[in-house]
Formats: structure tokens, C-alpha cells, sequence
């Protein structure tokens, strides 16, 4: 087997929360000595002082190590200006300017190494009329058109339990372009600074509303586009124990499928029907998914190619053959001695095996052994413990 594809890259993580440290996962899970420098009560993911550490933390800090350390204490600036000598990737998500006015921001520590890959990410971007503001997911999505595109047809907009903005285009990109240019900076010597914008990104996401206002010259209502509940053979449907069926049959093959196992097969023409056809269509689909519970239908729908699944919960979703057969879930230490599963990294690759090398870190765990291979001794460290660095 093959070394990880990361190893031997050095990422310095600064953030909290989601966006960061999934994009900082992603890169520890690959192989990368990820150093997650968190201030000394730990960050705000871990969950209030006092309390067990969040099952939030657990889920997206494994295999990285923890330097538990304030930015603003006399000793701090050096420690980091040490850590970026050999460092090849530094990812922060404070607001702009924060890390300029620690001492550590891009120009300060490109100035230490200049193939170091710097990474900002933010909710608006390094500038524009936003930059200075604070937001979370559900702001962003807004910003980006796609929160309003969440909603049912008569109802309001509502966002999922799946911070699109945050993971996509926040972690997902963040990690795409630092990839891109660490890979550059290998080549060249030479690293960048990465302005990652959470609304930017999940803006960029947005394709489908986009392509429907410049074909139909005006916004397409939340619930009447393609692939937003606007044909019969794309949405999802109501079963008989209130639980719901997904039904993605696009094409004709898929559709015609659908019907002959759903036992209407007066329908194999009529998936996209559109307007008062289409909508009449939508209610004889109903009525139909309707009659039967959602076991009825797997079971009904069993080897049938036509791109309908049950929309499962996240425990069906656990405890599913397909999880299973992919290796998508890793037994987690807790701090409680127990384990619970997380989502296992979830690409596949050729001499490349997923391993869970560290469980997630306590506060400061390893600031002694990350002190120490900076060449700081017994009495450095004490030094500055008692000055309140760490």
C-alpha cells in the first residue's frame, strides 16, 4: 500500500465551526499532519465549557492534532511564525483582517515562506460590500439565490439540515483550491493566497435557476422548476405510513419502468407533462404512491431500474446494505470510552485505505509535542504556560 496521497503536507488550521474544519478533514483523512490551533478553552464546536464534547466535533475533527494556544498572548506571534517555516497550507475562517492584525496574516508569514498556500475562508469574501458582515449558512443561501428555491410551491422558503454553503461551498472548495495550489506551489515555489467566499461558491452552485431565467426570460417559482417538483416524474411522493418516495425518473426508459411496476401504465408517457396536464398527472402519482407504505414500494420496486428510493432517516441511513458495502461509516472513540459511527472519507482511490490514525483531539493535547519539535524545551514551555499562551 502506498503512502497516503497528503503525506508529508503540513496544514496549519485555524478555524471552527463547519466550514473549516470539514476542508481540514478532508486533508487529514488524505494524510496531512493537520495542527488545529483552537485558543486555550477549546473552540466553539467542541460545545459549552463543562459539558461533553459534541458529537458536532467528533464528526469532523479526527486525525488532526491540537494546539491549544491564544493568539494574543506575548509568544503566541513567534509560535506560529515557527510553525509557518515548514508549513505548506495555512486555512483560517476569521473575518477579514483578524489574522493582519495578530501579526500572522498572509503577507506576515508568506514573508517566513513564501510557497506557503493560504487559505481565507469567509462568508462574503476578502472585500466587496459584505466583507465585514457576519452570517452563518441560511444567509448565504439567501444571498445566493438558493435558499429561495428551498421552498415547497405555496409555502416558504426552508432550509435543510444540510448547510449547502458551508460544506459546499465553503469546505469542498476551500480544499479544491488549496489542492490546486499546493500542487502549483510544488511546481513553482511559490504559494498563493485563497480567497474562498462561502456565498461565491455556493452562488457558482446555483446552475439550474440560472439556466431556467435565460431560457425563460424571467425567475421560475420555487416548486414548478425540473428538478424542484415541476414534472411528475421528479419529486418525491407521500406513502401511505406518511413516509415518502423519491422519484427521479427523467428519461423515458426510467419513467416507463416506474409505471409498469407501479401498475399505471397509462402514465409511460406523461412524465413531463407540464401545467394543468402535469399537475393532474402529479395527482394520479399520488394517489397511487399513496395506496402503499413505504416498505410496500422497496419491496415493490426491488430490482426495478427506474431511479426511485425511499427517502430515508439518518439511523435507515446507518443501518442501509449500501452504507455498509462502502465502508462509509469508522467506529469513533468517544471521550466516554464508548465509540459511535461517523462518515468515513468518502472517496475511494487506488493504493490509497481510509484509516482512522488519530481519534479526535482533546484541548491542547499535543502542545507539548508540537512545542517540542519546534526545539522548545521544558522551561520554554513552562515559560509560556505561565504567560498564558497555552
Amino acid at each position: 500500500m502506498a503512502s497516503k496521497p497528503l503525506s508529508g503536507v503540513k496544514v496549519l488550521d485555524f478555524t471552527q465551526l463547519l466550514p473549516g474544519p470539514m476542508c481540514t478533514l478532508h486533508l487529514a483523512d488524505m494524510g496531512a499532519d493537520v495542527i488545529k490551533i483552537e485558543p486555550p478553552g477549546g473552540e466553539a464546536g467542541r460545545g459549552p465549557a463543562g459539558t461533553p464534547i459534541s458529537h458536532f466535533f467528533l464528526a469532523v475533527n479526527r486525525n488532526k492534532r491540537s494546539l491549544a494556544i491564544n493568539l494574543r498572548a506575548d509568544g503566541a506571534r513567534e509560535i506560529i511564525h515557527s510553525l509557518a517555516k515548514d508549513a505548506d497550507v495555512v486555512v483560517e475562517g476569521f473575518r477579514p483582517g483578524v489574522m493582519r492584525r495578530l501579526g500572522i496574516g498572509y503577507d506576515d508569514l508568506k514573508a517566513i515562506n513564501p510557497r506557503l498556500v493560504y487559505c481565507a475562508i469567509s462568508g462574503y469574501g476578502q472585500d466587496g460590500p459584505l466583507a465585514e458582515l457576519g452570517g452563518h449558512d441560511i444567509n448565504y443561501q439567501s444571498y445566493a439565490g438558493i435558499l429561495e428555491q428551498s421552498a415547497a410551491p405555496s409555502g416558504k422558503p426552508h432550509p435543510g439540515n444540510f448547510p449547502i454553503a458551508d460544506l459546499a461551498g465553503g469546505a469542498l472548495s476551500a480544499a479544491m483550491a488549496v489542492l490546486a495550489a499546493l500542487f502549483d506551489a510544488q511546481r513553482s515555489g511559490q504559494g498563493r493566497f485563497i480567497d474562498v467566499s462561502m456565498t461565491d461558491c455556493a452562488m457558482a452552485l446555483n446552475v439550474q435557476p440560472l439556466a431556467s431565467l435565460h431560457t425563460w426570460k424571467q425567475p421560475v417559482p420555487a416548486g414548478h422548476d425540473t428538478l424542484s417538483g415541476g414534472l411528475p416524474c421528479y419529486g418525491t411522493y407521500e406513502t401511505a405510513d406518511g413516509r415518502h418516495l423519491a422519484v427521479g425518473a427523467l428519461e423515458p426508459k426510467f419513467w416507463q419502468a416506474f409505471c409498469a411496476a407501479a401498475g399505471c401504465p397509462e402514465l409511460s408517457k406523461s412524465g413531463w407533462a407540464a401545467g394543468k396536464s402535469g399537475a393532474a398527472v402529479k395527482t394520479q402519482v399520488a394517489q397511487i404512491i399513496k395506496a402503499r407504505t413505504l416498505a410496500e414500494w422497496t419491496a415493490a420496486l426491488a430490482g426495478v431500474d427506474a431511479c426511485v428510493s425511499p427517502v430515508l432517516r439518518i439511523d435507515e441511513v446507518l443501518a442501509h446494505p449500501l452504507t455498509a458495502a462502502r465502508a462509509m461509516t469508522v467506529d469513533t472513540p468517544l471521550p466516554d470510552g464508548g465509540s459511535a459511527p461517523y462518515f468515513a472519507f468518502p472517496v475511494k482511490m487506488s493504493d490509497y485505505a481510509f484509516s482512522l490514525d488519530r481519534p479526535p483531539p482533546a484541548v491542547g493535547e499535543h502542545n507539548e509535542t508540537v512545542l517540542r519539535e519546534l526545539g522548545h524545551g521544558e522551561d520554554a514551555i513552562a515559560a509560556l504556560r505561565a504567560a498564558g499562551a497555552i
